[in-house]
């Protein structure tokens, strides 16, 4: 018989898992914040259909007879229009309204910095065209905190795909071409990144780190980086 310890430690075991670098359920911007809201919305939908389910079939159980006065037919349409159409309906309409947002249809502030980012087996490297073609940092993302930053991801060999999970989706990196991503912090601190796409027997060890500065120690951090000359 289980007791009330076990299932405190199983909610706080969901409730860490739900935290961490790597969580996009514990955002640190509005980007993220839409995907996580996202994700709550579908899990509750999720939960209330199955837990309506898991009640009729109790009902069925325990409760001989229950149902017989609505005919097979009547059990079908109801349970296979009425029922899962408006929820799914309401599902899909606030998904898309949250695609719209994430790929900036809804979106009017101006993009404060203007990065690039390249993958390449395996590692990350980024540049700053904003200061100047010699800035460049390896493994280590720089962004000033509080605005919004384009992200210009390409790759160098295969497939990778550019995400970071507190900040932002993900989006593919793919050679010869050249994709978009918006990334915002709300505030100054440290997040990490990965690559999402398996390409090769070094794609677990693909990750990078972004600081988020104040827009002045930004630009100091970058002024340092210029004076050190460009990354490798």
């Amino acid at each position: 018989m289980f007791h009330r310890p076990f299932f405190a430690s199983l909610i706080a075991l969901g409730l860490a898992s739900c935290s961490g670098d790597l969580s996009a359920l514990d955002p640190a911007g509005p980007y993220a914040g839409a995907i996580a809201n996202l994700w709550w919305i579908m899990l509750t939908g999720a939960v209330s259909i199955l837990t309506l389910v898991l009640v009729l079939f109790g009902l069925v159980l325990f409760r001989p007879g229950f149902g017989r006065s609505l005919s097979v037919k009547g059990w079908m349409i109801a349970g296979g229009l009425f029922l899962p159409v408006p929820v799914l309906m309401a599902l899909m309409t606030y998904g898309m309204a949250q695609g719209e947002y994430l790929i900036g249809a809804w979106q009017n502030e101006p993009v404060m910095a203007r990065v690039e980012a390249r993958g390449a087996m395996w590692r990350w490297d980024f540049r700053y065209p904003d200061v100047g073609s010699d800035v460049a940092t390896v493994e280590t993302l720089h962004i000033p905190a509080g605005g919004v930053v384009e992200v210009r991801v390409t790759s160098a060999d295969v497939v990778h795909s550019f995400w970071i999970p507190r900040l932002a989706g993900k989006i593919d990196a793919v050679p010869g071409h050249t994709t978009v991503l918006r990334i915002k912090a709300d505030v100054p601190g440290r997040y990490a990144g990965i690559c999402a796409e398996y390409c090769g027997t070094g794609h677990a060890g693909m990750r990078f780190m972004v600081e988020a500065h104040t827009p002045e120690t930004y630009r100091q951090k970058l002024t340092a980086l210029t004076a050190e000359g460009p990354a490798p």
